[in-house]
């Protein structure tokens, strides 16, 4: 799908339903929106850059897991399997729809020191709970299956095989526009820079390109500029962008197996990517900071400072690695928490957010893009109670935190 098949002017001068925001969150909601039955209203999505070139959608890893240390989480995720394992089903085949739809080559964490592996038997216990299938692993272990590692350093590890790996969640959000669009959902490239109040609701928006349009519900889905369209509401949102490192590489002998997402203590993730060739990345070599929305400059090597170093000591296979390609993300980081805000605002009740992923925002918009979709239509949440992410809770300050975050 082109850019310029968006236009920059919207059809209407007034809509029940605005999201603003193109990428994965705000276009499983229209999507979501436009397959019930009971949904009779109007929905426009205004997308600053329809190419998604810049979001946290397009820089995904492309990854999904259950291994959360929050119950809802994993409710989330197991959402998420089952939507994307029937992707297929829901759209029609085409290249950007995965065969199969997840590549299970599963989630490892490694622990090197025993405090830590206490961290990781109390979220295996709660992951069981939910009906996940992750297992603590000892050294010897992980070793007997995946041989390749280096593990004098390791001390255990968690390891889950079953829906966890990688999608394609570029061709899902591009699956979830088309589908959108087809059923009456309008999008437009342009941006709000404006939002007007009558008392506790919203009643207009204002676009850079100068038109006002009232709207009858108003919904952020800005991902990592979630915060500066909060602000046009007078509202302070703890989101912020956070820079993510990604590196692909090849090797000269490929390892015989798979290799899976593995989590090293150092916090570099690695992974097998395609056939041959292998992903790895990384947040900021000093403090993970703010970084300005626009800012995607590699501030610092962090192949050869922090990633080379580390996955030719974990597996020193990797030792011929030669970068093929790499790219800067963001997070759009939930300071209070790392977790989601989904749900309406405590005073302005027609202002929905489906924000603040910290990095899990492919995997999570199909629960919770269906969860806003069922407020903005029946006013509670009906398929997955998501109540525990709302806003409320920020205002309340009980943080739901979520320390599984890569």
């Amino acid at each position: 799908m082109s850019t310029s098949d968006f236009h920059t002017t919207p059809l209407r001068s007034h809509y029940d339903v605005v999201i603003v925001g193109g990428a994965t969150s705000g276009s499983s909601i229209a999507w979501y929106l436009s397959i019930n039955p009971d949904f009779k209203g109007s929905v426009l999505v205004v997308e600053r850059d329809p190419s998604l070139q810049f979001s946290a959608t397009k820089a995904s890893n492309n990854c999904i897991r259950q291994q959360f240390a929050t119950a809802i989480n994993v409710q989330i995720a197991q959402y998420a399997a089952d939507f994307v394992k029937h992707f297929g089903a829901e759209f029609p085949p085409d290249e950007c729809v995965p065969n199969p739809p997840i590549r299970n080559f599963g989630y490892l964490y490694l622990s090197n020191s025993s405090k830590f592996t206490e961290v990781l038997k109390v979220d295996q216990t709660l992951q069981a709970s939910c009906g996940a299938g992750t297992q603590m692993l000892s050294m010897s272990d992980i070793k007997a299956k995946y041989p390749f590692f280096y593990t004098d350093d390791i001390d255990s590890g968690s390891l889950n095989l079953v829906d966890e790996g990688a999608f394609n969640a570029f061709g899902m959000v591009q699956w979830l526009r088309c589908a959108a669009r087809d059923n009456g959902v309008e999008y437009i490239r342009n941006e709000v820079i404006g939002v007007s109040l009558d008392g506790s609701k919203v009643r207009s928006i204002k676009l850079q390109s100068g038109g006002q349009i009232t709207v009858g519900t108003l919904v952020n889905a800005a991902g990592t500029r979630a915060a500066m369209v909060s602000r046009l509401a007078g509202i302070d949102l703890p989101i912020e962008a956070r820079r993510r490192y990604t590196y692909i590489f090849s090797i000269d002998e490929p390892l015989p197996q798979d290799l899976p997402l593995t989590i090293d203590p150092t916090g570099v993730h690695l992974r097998s990517y395609g056939a041959k060739d292998y992903l790895v990345g990384c947040p900021p070599i000093g403090p993970d900071t703010a970084v300005d929305v626009n800012d995607f400059s590699f501030a610092e090597d962090a192949w050869g400072e922090k990633i080379l170093p580390v996955i030719t000591r974990r597996v020193p296979q990797f030792a011929s690695a030669r970068v093929t390609n790499s790219w800067i993300g963001h997070y759009e980081f939930n300071t209070f928490d790392h977790n989601a805000i989904v749900g309406p605002h405590n005073e302005i009740s027609n202002l929905l957010f489906c924000v603040g992923f910290s990095g899990h925002g492919s995997q999570q918009a199909p629960a919770c893009g269906r969860g806003v979709a069922e407020l903005i239509i029946y006013g509670k949440f009906q398929t997955l109670d998501l109540s525990v992410l709302s806003y409320k809770r920020i205002m309340q300050n009980r943080p739901l935190m979520e320390r599984a975050v890569i």
